[in-house]
């Protein structure tokens, strides 16, 4: 039977369904009869010109390999890629690349997994789609992003549909996702049920390995699972890549390299030990070059930060703000070469970004630069301490950063993060500023996708940050049902090269747009 998008999906769909069926239900015929099966779906990412990576999870040992064509029927040019054999060592995960992809075109895939010992032995395939990257201008792009997934108890709720967010998100068919980081909870247990201010129960579906903070390589692996039981994340991963970063809760609220807890939830208490489990995983369940699980223990080889280039009108600067931080303080150093990059992120950036020739050259930070952002009585979190001055602290490194961007000409920067849980628009200027050795520019804020809902946070004015939109939770810890999910769009069109951001509520269409024009400064 020829194949349409819906149908394409259905195998993700079945999977999650699957998942959710109450203990003692009947397995999927596939299952039973010995046959591995993908029950966790399909993904794509680190999608270029010609290649993409794709993902997926065996419920047992199997070999992968995936299946390529331009239609959705399969009937013409299908080519097989090779893939590795899914064992326990990766948690019975895995990626293909797939290489000689056909430039700015629509390819439909389907992942098949083989019995190691008889590969005639296969399950249900189960079949996705993406788009190349363009080699031309014309098209355009078009992309969403947001952060902060099944935080502060608040999962996947059978009432409500579960994660309905990210079916709004698929039918808007946007050439990629950027997972702004907070993936999931890790040390966010997710209980039965929660009783809301006005009497209502928020019901969660709830696993074994949400039910205490995660500590054991097992109970991080759950956590990436977890989100997986969702039908429409699954349908929205096999329909649309993802480029994903991390940041906090991956591992722990606000830790920082070198942390020892004094939390009484666990009995690991060095927060290193934690990352290094946390990044394997991670690295296990999103598709990425750089990014495997056999990668994760090599800090170079396995980095977070890195560029994606999606044709000449956008790069993408995937930072890590977590991994070569210092520690959390009040943040008034007069000298800071840690910072919140590390130096060698900050080179990085600063080369790449003087290389550069996309039009537009996004900045991916997993947490925002001018908002104040505290951790505990008298430590910051992020850049900004609230202090209005000149650079101290962390501000010095980003002051180096924006210093560069100025000198080096560095033109169509934009931010773009997430990590407050509440949207915002804020626009940088140096005659606003105590320092003012920069270029103007926006930060666009989004989030949750999927957590609770917070009060915005107040300006630090040291970068002169001025907030043209705020859109937040009037009181902390608004449930996704009281305070709907946030996400952002992006938007560039083809023959203009203008670029529009779109700030957006699940149900609630666009709150907020800006247009910003390729060159202009100051916009």
């Amino acid at each position: 039977m020829p194949h349409t998008r819906r149908t394409l999906l259905s195998g993700s769909l079945a999977a999650s369904a699957a998942l959710a069926l109450p203990l003692g239900a009947a397995a999927p015929a596939f299952a039973r009869s010995g046959r591995p099966s993908a029950l966790w779906g399909v993904q794509s990412g680190e999608v270029t010109e010609r290649s993409a990576a794709v993902w997926t999870r065996s419920d047992r040992p199997a070999w992968m390999y995936v299946e390529t064509s331009p239609t959705e029927s399969f009937r013409r040019a299908v080519r097989r890629h090779p893939g590795p054999l899914l064992g326990p060592a990766t948690d019975f995960t895995g990626t293909t690349t797939l290489h000689g992809l056909p430039p700015g075109q629509q390819v439909h895939y389907r992942v098949v997994l083989a019995a190691p010992d008889d590969p005639r032995r296969t399950g249900e395939p189960v079949y996705g789609t993406l788009r190349t990257n363009p080699v031309s201008r014309r098209s355009g792009v078009r992309f969403l992003w947001s952060g902060d997934l099944a935080g502060q108890g608040w999962g996947i709720n059978p009432d409500l549909g579960g994660y309905r967010v990210f079916e709004e998100m698929r039918l808007r068919d946007p050439d990629f996702f950027l997972f702004s980081g907070d993936t999931i909870y890790a040390d966010g247990p997710i209980q039965p049920s929660v009783t809301l201010p006005d009497g209502r129960v928020w019901r969660n579906v709830t696993t074994q390995e949400k039910s205490k903070v995660a500590e054991t390589l097992a109970e991080f692996r759950g956590n990436f699972r977890y989100n997986l039981l969702d039908r429409n994340l699954t349908a929205f991963n096999a329909q649309v890549p993802s480029i994903v970063q991390w940041d906090d809760h991956e591992v722990r609220n606000n830790w920082y390299p070198g942390q020892l807890l004094e939390d009484p939830r666990y009995s690991v208490k060095q927060v290193d030990v934690l990352a290094a489990r946390a990044r394997r995983a991670f690295g296990e369940y999103f598709p990425g070059t750089g990014l495997s699980a056999a990668a994760a223990t090599d800090r170079a080889g396995g980095r977070i930060h890195r560029v994606v280039h999606h044709g000449p009108l956008l790069d993408v600067f995937v930072l890590d703000m977590r991994t070569y931080r210092d520690a959390n303080s009040p943040g008034r150093q007069t000298t800071d070469p840690v910072g919140i990059l590390g130096p060698e992120q900050l080179a990085w950036l600063k080369r790449e970004l003087s290389r550069s020739r996309a039009t537009w050259k996004v900045i991916a930070a997993d947490m925002p630069l001018g908002i104040v952002v505290p951790d505990g009585a008298a430590d910051f979190e992020a850049v900004a301490q609230g202090d209005p001055g000149t650079p101290l602290g962390r501000e010095l490194q980003i002051a180096e950063l924006l210093r560069h961007i100025k000198h080096q000409r560095v033109t169509g920067t934009v931010w773009l993060t997430a990590d407050v849980h509440y949207t915002a628009a804020n626009h940088y200027a140096p005659e606003r500023a105590a320092f003012t050795d920069f270029a103007p520019f926006w930060e666009f804020v989004s989030g949750p996708i999927g957590a609770g809902g917070f009060p915005h946070g107040r300006l630090d004015a040291t970068f002169g940050p001025e907030t043209a939109y705020v859109r937040s939770a009037p009181v902390a810890n608004m449930s996704p049902a009281e305070d709907p999910p946030y996400y952002g769009e992006v938007e560039i069109d083809g023959p203009s090269a203008e670029l529009t951001v779109r700030l957006r509520q699940q149900g609630g269409g666009v709150l907020f747009t800006k247009t910003l024009r390729p060159g202009q400064v100051g916009q």
